[in-house]
């Protein structure tokens, strides 16, 4: 994502985010200390705030003059930290954006339990709002995830994993949560149901070309700008779209060496350049960005029933920039 357009986005969006972020600080609070001070290092650590600005941009697009965005765009913040919390103990992280992740300095135990505590602030915040169809919305995008998550599980090391069930995995784990915190914005602006699932489709192929976009910089990005380590996909032996496209095109040695690797998890410190030099031979990761390219098309067009505006123009700049991002 280049600074440029999710700054523009953020700026349209200034005192909606600060009063935002105010949310998310007081509802992290609590009298177990060791419940703030591991919000802290996730609010130390930054990130996009990506999926809080959707809830707030769609409102803002539809019209919407209250306050529920606020509390809203806090709840899909907390259902992604949480989901970001127990990620990184499954797949043993050390890094997360560029910082310890949370699991490398509290430990395991803590990383869950403060999860299951910010999901918990979440289902507050949905019935505070009072709405049945946002608590639709975002209960099913919270199932939806974790069964994402579990199905990336039993995929892991199968090399006969398909392209359609890896888009299965990223439309649970990663494209869900963008589509509920877009739909919402239009919901609680009472939008036609016509507009409300234009708003989904469009969060749902942002996600997707935004978890695209992850796995391609998994075998191409600078770790010092990932802010994470680079082939952890890799070493997990996840079958992500890079890894499809090698494998497809694989033969012999080829072949045998994503055998060994993946499905089999033998892995030596040379592996992985071994890898990147495959995925580089196969063109894999302009593939993987011209596949996210063409979702973003499709979310581009599930705007254009919006009348024009500055609204619309910054949602779009920021998804056509999504394939540019190096981080």
């Amino acid at each position: 994502m280049t600074n440029d357009a999710l700054g523009r986005l953020t700026a349209l969006l200034a005192p909606d985010m600060q009063a935002t972020n105010q949310a998310i600080l007081a509802r992290m609070d609590s009298p177990v200390s060791l419940i703030p001070q591991l919000a802290a290092h996730l609010v130390a650590a930054g990130g996009k705030r990506l999926r809080p600005l959707l809830t707030l941009a769609t409102a803002k697009l539809c019209g919407y003059q209250g306050e529920r965005h606020i509390q809203l765009a806090a709840c899909v913040e907390f259902i992604h930290t949480a989901t970001l919390l127990h990620d990184d103990v499954v797949d043993e992280s050390t890094l997360r954006r560029g910082y310890a992740s949370a699991n490398a300095v509290f430990g395991n135990k803590a990383s869950v339990l403060v999860g299951d505590f910010l999901f918990a602030r979440a289902f507050q915040l949905m019935v505070e709002d009072g709405s049945l169809d946002v608590l639709r919305i975002l209960c099913a995008a919270s199932a939806t995830i974790a069964e994402g998550e579990v199905l990336q599980l039993t995929t892991q090391n199968d090399l006969s994993t398909t392209e359609d069930k890896y888009f299965e995995v990223i439309r649970g784990k990663t494209a869900a949560l963008f589509a509920a915190a877009c739909e919402v914005g239009g919901v609680i602006a009472g939008r036609s149901a016509e507009d409300c699932a234009a708003l989904y489709q469009f969060g749902m192929d942002l996600g997707m070309a935004f978890q695209l976009v992850d796995d391609a910089l998994d075998y191409s990005a600078v770790q010092a700008e990932l802010g994470k380590t680079v082939g952890d996909d890799f070493r997990e032996g996840k079958l992500t779209y890079p890894v499809l496209v090698a494998i497809a095109a694989a033969q012999g040695e080829e072949q045998e060496f994503w055998t060994r690797t993946i499905e089999q998890g033998e892995q030596t410190e040379a592996d992985l350049p071994a890898a990147l030099e495959l995925i580089k031979k196969h063109d894999a990761t302009a593939r993987t960005i011209a596949r996210a390219e063409q979702f973003i098309d499709s979310a581009c067009a599930a705007l254009q029933g919006f009348p024009e505006s500055e609204m619309r123009t910054a949602l779009i700049d920021v998804a056509r920039y999504t394939t540019a991002r190096r981080f």
